[in-house]
């Protein structure tokens, strides 16, 4: 093995092992989304999807 290889693989365990509590924590944490939050974000992707069926179509 390249020793870059086991360098890449030192710092990825380490980052795994430094980054898995903090983000169990935001995630047990973080606040709910409510029904309207939900929407406010389904209705940009759906508009985004529909346009870009549209752009399919002309082509």
């Amino acid at each position: 093995m390249d020793w870059m290889q086991i360098v890449s693989a030192m710092a990825l365990i380490m980052f795994i092992i430094f980054l898995f509590p903090r983000a169990r924590y935001m995630l047990q944490n973080s606040p709910k989304g409510s029904s309207s939050d939900w929407m406010s974000f389904l209705i940009p992707v759906i508009m985004i999807v529909l346009f870009i069926m549209l752009l399919i179509q002309l082509v």
